[in-house]
């Protein structure tokens, strides 16, 4: 994440370069762009090592969910920093267009060009490191399921600074060959618009991991496995929280046979957990309420 840092920087910068040569509204929305990017890495790297602080008096289950909560940051400042000032920016190219300057024509389409293999690089890195995640699911499932913040940002991150530059190189490319500035500023609204979609998409599916989710499917039948697997007990009511991307508290209300002593209840408990841990390994937390065995009526 640190070299896809370094590289939207540098891209930026190109863009800003290009946009002082030729006065492109679409290559400053892309600048503009790849500068909320640059902070939007930045925000993650900083939410990642956060998290890792041990539990405190005040946070006893940790500071896991600080990830959800830079993510969401990604996605307020990709809103505001990056969409509505495209939106802006494409609003006064409409009402006030300028013919950009022809003297460097060749310098914004050569930086996109460079841009889109950038990024075509980044984001087959991202979908490469995402498909081990996401199994056998569909993409929109990977980015509405996945626990981990980090890889569905970048994945879309990349996928919308893809988008954008191509958009932003038929804006300036039809621009260049009309004359029409007008181009500029609907390539500029569609930047805009792409990128509010994505901001929009990210709010709400980071919103979902603060307000708490559950673990995933697989992991709950793993669970449920595992207790009603040990001969003594039985799942009674299971509840599952997140957390963080790899801690998971499990809270479950558990039937156990009758036992002479507490000593014989508490081996029971400290079993269940045991096996809980094997099965789910980023079970971090467990809280077992034992109650008496009660064995399935005869059927008549």
């Amino acid at each position: 994440m640190v070299a896809a840092l370094a590289a939207n920087l540098t891209i930026a910068v190109l863009k800003f370069l290009a946009f002082l040569l030729t006065g492109s509204s679409a290559m400053l929305a892309e600048a503009i762009h790849s500068v909320a990017d640059s902070g939007n890495q930045g925000l993650l790297l900083l939410g990642g090592r956060r998290s890792r602080r041990a539990p405190s008096r005040e946070h006893p289950f940790g500071y896991g969910r600080e990830r959800y909560a830079y993510s969401f940051l990604v996605a307020i400042v990709l809103f505001s920093v990056g969409g509505l000032f495209a939106l802006y920016e494409a609003w006064e190219k409409w009402r006030h267009p300028e013919p950009l300057e022809s003297t460097w024509w060749w310098v914004p389409l050569a930086v996109l060009l460079g841009a889109i293999v950038a990024e075509g690089l980044s984001l087959r890195t991202a979908v490469r490191e995402s498909s081990a995640e996401r199994g056998s699911g569909s993409w929109l499932r990977f980015v509405r399921r996945a626990k981990s913040p980090e890889l569905p940002v970048i994945l879309l991150e990349d996928t919308a600074a893809l988008t954008g530059l191509v958009l932003a190189l038929g804006a300036v490319t039809a621009t260049l060959l009309t004359g029409n500035s007008v181009w500029d500023a609907v390539g500029t609204a569609l930047i805009g618009l792409l990128l509010v979609a994505v901001a929009i998409t990210l709010g709400i599916e980071t919103k979902s991991l603060l307000l708490g989710e559950s673990a995933s499917r697989e992991n709950v039948h793993r669970i449920q496995d595992a207790i009603n697997g040990g001969g003594r007990t039985e799942l009674i009511d299971l509840k599952t929280l997140h957390l963080g991307p790899d801690e998971l508290l499990v809270a479950a209300k558990i039937a156990i046979e009758r036992c002479d002593t507490g000593a014989d209840v508490a081996a029971e408990i400290n079993d269940a957990e045991r096996r809980i841990r094997e099965a789910v390994p980023i079970v971090t937390m467990t809280y077992l309420e034992p109650d008496l065995y009660r064995p399935p009526a005869a059927a008549d």
